[in-house]
């Protein structure tokens, strides 16, 4: 059975996206070289990366130009060859590469890939995809990169949420400019599920 992973960046006030739709400037003035080195060191996993259509779009005009491959090659290299799905009712196809396109009923969708043979499952960003997926039990694990600031607003990864989430810390990996991350699992408490 094929795991299904969350990578993404937080405040420390909860947020992976500023008060504006697709805002992440926050975290791209934080990162440091050792943050892209271990960026570069996951995407060697060759884990299947999942997006919402949102932030597809956005992967999807940065990573296949010069000025990605010019900054960040590795991480490039890598999202570029990896094989990606996007998640939208709106997108018939993808000009990307290795992209397929899933509509209808993602939950049932993702259920049915995780029980087929091939790679991990890894959600990039895709806020609503999370909430979708942890609501329903699907995810495996957790894995939130903080950045020591707070930006006040914006959008919780688990916005929308309906029932308690319990999770367990699994694992955790400090950056010498303060940055952490913190790697957690689902825990079903008695009486629940």
């Amino acid at each position: 059975m094929r795991k299904l992973n969350v990578f993404n960046f937080m405040t420390l006030d909860g947020y992976f996206e500023g008060p504006n739709k697709g805002e992440y400037a926050w975290h791209q003035h934080q990162q440091s070289s050792e943050e892209t080195e271990y960026a570069e060191d996951k995407l060697m996993y060759n884990n299947t990366l999942l997006f919402g259509r949102v932030t597809y779009d956005q992967m999807a005009s940065f990573w296949p130009t010069e000025n990605a491959i010019k900054m960040l090659p590795d991480v490039a290299k890598g999202m570029n060859k990896a094989e990606k799905i996007v998640f939208s009712n709106s997108m018939k196809r993808s000009n990307w590469n290795n992209t397929t396109v899933i509509n209808g009923n993602i939950v049932e969708e993702i259920r049915k890939l995780k029980n087929t043979p091939g790679n991990d499952m890894t959600i990039l960003g895709s806020g609503s995809i999370v909430t979708q997926f942890a609501e329903n039990g699907l995810i495996d694990e957790f894995q939130f990169m903080i950045d020591p600031l707070a930006i006040g607003s914006g959008t919780s990864i688990f916005k929308g949420i309906k029932h308690q989430l319990n999770l367990e810390l699994i694992s955790t990996k400090a950056f010498k400019d303060g940055v952490v991350v913190l790697t957690y699992k689902p825990v079903v408490l008695r009486g629940q599920g």
